[in-house]
């Protein structure tokens, strides 16, 4: 992208409370202070409980911003629990001949990885409010560089491994929680040979033994290339025993490559990762 560029800013899943509204004002200032022209969708803030639209109406205004030619990239903003509710509206023939990617993060890792199961191409697992939150002088500073400049400074992260020393493959993933809700649908991405990216907000030890459980019954762990841990908040919060690693361990297995990274996942510090792109790590 380039200086001037019009990107678009929606809201696939729950939305926005109208007391959020300074802070996307916000949000749209320091876009336009970066260089970029942001668009705003017609459904972002709730009109009914968490709707700001039907589920096929947040898609039609997705796939408007898929067809204009004149926007270079699509920011999600929400997040929460409905973004999958639009799935069965998307065109993925339209967005699989764009040449701009989505956005979005925790919730969005339904749209995110059902646009790599359906097309192939990559998305963004990363929140653009970040911009303004605790570290928005270092996320602007990397968000710039890597839009306008063309440097890698958003997708850098540093991991360590606690099993095996190395891994390759395509990312998937993302939101342990909302991943799950693509299982037996037709948007679950392949998961042969991938390395399986995992992250949390909410969820202690009870809820992340269930998630890992599913993965394990669905046949996930025999078939990826390796796991890399984001952040698990609540969690890592109130000092689970055991931790999330141990738990990984427990259910995934001990041939598995398994990395851990503090800069991927909810935190106000987090970077972004391109899910749908091959990595090696190691």
């Amino acid at each position: 992208m380039k200086s001037g560029d019009k990107v678009a800013i929606v809201g696939c899943s729950n939305g926005q409370k109208e007391y959020y509204k300074e802070k996307i004002e916000l949000l749209l200032n320091t876009l336009k202070d970066i260089g970029l022209v942001p668009v705003m969708g017609e459904y972002i803030y709730d009109k009914n409980n968490v709707f700001s639209g039907s589920g096929k109406e947040r898609a039609d205004s997705l796939m408007r911003f898929y067809l204009d030619d004149e926007i270079k990239a699509i920011f999600d903003i929400s997040g929460g629990d409905i973004a999958n509710e639009i799935l069965p509206y998307l065109d993925f023939d339209v967005i699989a001949g764009s040449e701009k990617l989505f956005w979005g993060y925790s919730d969005l890792t339904t749209i995110i990885n059902a646009i790599y199961a359906k097309t192939g191409k990559e998305s963004v697992l990363y929140q653009i409010r970040n911009l303004i939150y605790d570290n928005s002088e270092v996320q602007i500073s990397n968000f710039t560089n890597t839009i306008l400049n063309g440097t890698d400074d958003l997708f850098q992260f540093h991991s360590s491994f606690v099993q095996k020393q190395k891994m390759s493959g395509i990312v998937i993933g993302g939101n342990i929680r909302c991943l799950l809700k693509l299982a037996g649908t037709r948007f679950w991405p392949d998961t042969k040979g991938k390395i399986l990216l995992l992250e949390a907000h909410s969820g202690k030890v009870p809820q992340m033994v269930t998630y890992l459980n599913q993965l394990s019954q669905i046949g996930v762990f025999k078939n990826i290339s390796g796991i890399l841990l984001g952040t698990f908040t609540e969690m890592e919060k109130e000092n689970c025993v055991p931790s999330i690693v141990e738990l990984v361990k427990r259910y995934a297995g001990s041939e598995l490559p398994i990395a851990y990274t503090t800069e991927i996942g909810h935190g106000t510090n987090s970077k972004g990762i391109l899910i749908g792109k091959e990595v090696t790590i190691g």
